[in-house]
């Protein structure tokens, strides 16, 4: 069985591909036949020390694929199952993997490999964000970081269809055109306009409901000052590094604004809110209402490249390794 392992923590070449024993699962476990992982910014954190690990490890975070051997106490998931999942030990660049049965999702025969990999992680992240982080509502005015990619892309589609106007942000034309296919209402090139400035023009004066910042130390200063009162600034990650402390006076001077910092683990505590979140995100791909982008598949031998190409910033939508090509 080959995987993705991380040897010790650092730049993209502390990855390397590894035969290792076929897993066997524990008694609550499964074994998957992975058909495809996604790879996330969570991954590179992971991988460069930014999130401390204990290494060696197998990176990545969520995948989709095929049972190929349960637990002995395992009665709900079957050989032959087609199932997902998101954020448990084990990683995912691998050709097997083992993932603890009540954290399986069932995955729909209607939807492949690489759209369920595709869905988890990141539409997981933009269904909390969007209906337990902040309630996105008809009318509101929301700011979408990186409107191009992968998770932006998801926001935008989300927030337009919750009757919100989007003014995104992106670094290109190609980008900028790929948000406004999204829905975005309005794009803003963050390489040469004043972001907080143009968002002011687009809203007389008022300032946005909220600002989805997964850039971080080179964004966050734009959000904050993007806001209307009492607005809300949701930082979910960190592409660019991490942000700088905020004082507490900046948020009173802004107009009574929020500051908030969450992560999928803590919106997937229990098995019902993980099928809650993940079901509601399968369900809106199935009818239509939302769009993956697959904007690049790679090899188990290619993963550090993916990871160089998401980090920078060569790429537009969702990024997959393909353990069987």
């Amino acid at each position: 069985m080959r995987a993705v392992v991380v040897t010790q923590q650092g730049g993209s070449d502390a990855m390397q591909v590894q035969d290792r024993p076929e897993p066997q699962p524990g008694p609550h476990e499964v074994r998957v036949d992975v058909g495809a992982s996604g790879v996330n910014f969570i991954d590179t954190y992971q991988r460069s020390g930014a999130y401390p690990m204990e290494t060696p490890f197998v990176a990545g975070s969520e995948g989709a694929g095929t049972v190929s051997a349960v637990g002995a106490e395992v009665d709900d998931v079957r050989v032959g199952d087609r199932v997902a999942w998101l954020m448990v030990a084990g990683g995912g660049y691998a050709e097997q993997v083992l993932v603890p049965a009540e954290r399986c999702v069932p995955v729909p025969d209607d939807v492949d490999d690489r759209t369920a990999a595709a869905a988890m992680l990141q539409g997981v992240t933009a269904d909390y964000l969007t209906h337990s982080t902040y309630v996105v509502r008809p009318g509101d005015d929301v700011l979408v970081h990186a409107a191009a990619g992968g998770m932006g892309l998801l926001l935008t589609q989300i927030c337009t269809f919750l009757g919100a106007r989007v003014i995104g942000t992106t670094s290109t034309p190609a980008k900028a055109e790929a948000a406004r296919a999204a829905g975005a209402a309005h794009v803003v090139d963050y390489t040469s306009q004043d972001v907080a400035d143009e968002v002011r023009r687009l809203t007389d004066g008022r300032g946005v409901a909220v600002a989805y910042d997964g850039v971080g130390r080179t964004t966050q200063d734009a959000s904050l000052d993007s806001l209307a009162r009492r607005g809300v600034y949701v930082l979910y990650g960190q592409a660019s590094g991490p942000v700088p402390p905020v004082e507490a006076k900046r948020l009173n001077a802004g107009g009574s604004l929020f500051f908030t910092r969450p992560t999928v683990v803590d919106h997937v505590v229990t098995r019902e809110e993980l099928l809650e979140r993940t079901g509601r995100v399968l369900g809106w791909v199935r009818d239509g209402s939302l769009r993956l982008t697959i904007g690049g598949t790679y090899a188990l031998d290619d993963a550090a490249r993916a990871h160089d190409d998401l980090e920078g910033r060569r790429t537009t939508g969702k990024l997959l390794v393909l353990p069987h090509g």
